[in-house]
């Protein structure tokens, strides 16, 4: 197969992801769903409520993710066979310039976001861009220290240029998609900016997703516990046969996530994993599932794995900007969940707590985007960086 055929499989998988909802969802509503266009997104209408049988399923799909991840070796993962690890940290390893820089800016933007300085007000519109890339760059020299002065930022400032680019236009994808699942999550300060405010500054602040993921992956990735923990696992090979199957499950989902937007809404973080690693393999590209032939999980748990604690975060400094004041905060990416059937059990968190699983699926789905524009715009999509 020629290059151009194997790109031009990979763009029309990728309009297929958004093409599929759509016609389901103008098949749904017999037009276009409530709130559709609305940027920010706004609540359009109430989700359907909690819903007991649907919240045990999930809870025992959840359940099973959890005993995967902690007790690998139930599902037939060994520990490292050749012993020892020589890759330690350099204790002699400083912490980058970078890093220092970083923590007031980190530690000021935390305070205007959730202290709603009187006096200062207008700073809280403007404290997600700088605190969170405060956060990225204090990562990176988290990395730099213990991987012995490799990091992104050190060795490979091009790529985090073109991640944080990458991650702009892939999480406006997901804002589209979120459309077609009612909204599960909204931003109710959508009048702080005008709306060509609202673009500029959400682009901004979009920019930061990828980046984050990716160094909590690197930063995973130094401590030799989760480094090994998923490297010897089961082998797992898969036929074309298999690949078609799940390409053609993928197809499925992404019109059943417009078709059924309440029951299906979880397809949101999940439909782009089938469809998109499934043509990827097809056409013979690496995905973060090629490992596993191998018996490596460790790509595709990692990934999942960082997104999950960097999922913290967002949930914490987004919280934490309303919990201590009356009112809505002035932030206007403050945002806000309406997600059917499970909405129950919030730990310090807008997000109720089976939501978090969710961040698994979304990590995945961001590296395979990421792989997915590297391969059509002919750049390196290798972000890991090692020592000489």
């Amino acid at each position: 197969m020629k290059n151009w055929q194997k790109k031009l499989i990979l763009i029309v998988t990728f309009s297929l992801i958004f093409i599929l909802p759509y016609i389901g969802s103008v098949v749904r509503w017999n037009g276009l769903p409530p709130g559709y266009g609305d940027f920010p997104a706004q609540l359009a209408e109430a989700d359907p409520g909690f819903n007991a049988v649907y919240f045990t399923l999930a809870s025992l799909v959840a359940l099973f993710i959890a005993l995967f991840l902690i007790f690998p070796r139930l599902f037939g993962f060994k520990k490292n066979p050749g012993g020892q690890d020589p890759s330690l940290p350099d204790k002699k390893t400083p912490f980058p310039v970078w890093f220092w820089w970083s923590l007031p800016v980190l530690g000021i933007s935390w305070y205007f976001m959730w202290a709603r300085v009187h006096f200062f007000i207008a700073f809280e519109y403007y404290t997600f861009v700088p605190l969170w890339w405060a956060f990225i760059l204090i990562l990176d020299g988290i990395v730099y220290k213990r991987n012995n002065g490799n990091s992104i930022v050190s060795r490979k400032p091009k790529v985090m240029q073109l991640l944080a680019v990458v991650s702009c236009f892939s999480w406006f994808a997901f804002e589209f998609l979120n459309f077609f699942v009612v909204e599960n999550w909204y931003y109710p300060n959508n009048e702080v900016f005008t709306n060509f405010g609202n673009v500029f500054w959400f682009s901004l602040s979009y920019t930061t997703v990828l980046p984050a993921i990716f160094e909590w992956y690197l930063l995973l990735k130094t401590f030799k516990g989760f480094r090994d923990r998923y490297r010897f696992g089961p082998k797992f090979s898969v036929s074309t046969k298999f690949l078609l199957l799940y390409f053609i499950l993928g197809l499925g989902l992404a019109f059943g996530m417009g078709y059924y937007p309440y029951v299906l809404f979880w397809v949101l973080w999940v439909a782009l994993v089938p469809l998109l690693s499934a043509a990827m393999a097809l056409t013979g590209y690496w995905t973060p599932f090629t490992p596993i032939k191998n018996g490596d999980w460790s790509s595709v748990i990692l990934i999942a794995l960082a997104t999950l604690f960097n999922g913290f975060f967002w949930e914490f400094w987004n919280f934490g900007s309303e919990w201590f004041h009356d009112s809505l905060p002035t932030n206007p990416n403050y945002w806000k969940y309406s997600v059917p059937y499970l909405d129950k059990i919030h730990i310090f968190s807008e997000m109720p707590i089976l939501g978090y699983f969710g961040y698994l699926f979304f990590g995945v789905n961001c590296w395979i985007i990421w792989l997915i524009a590297a391969y059509i715009f002919n750049f390196d999509a290798d972000f890991e960086v090692k020592g000489d």
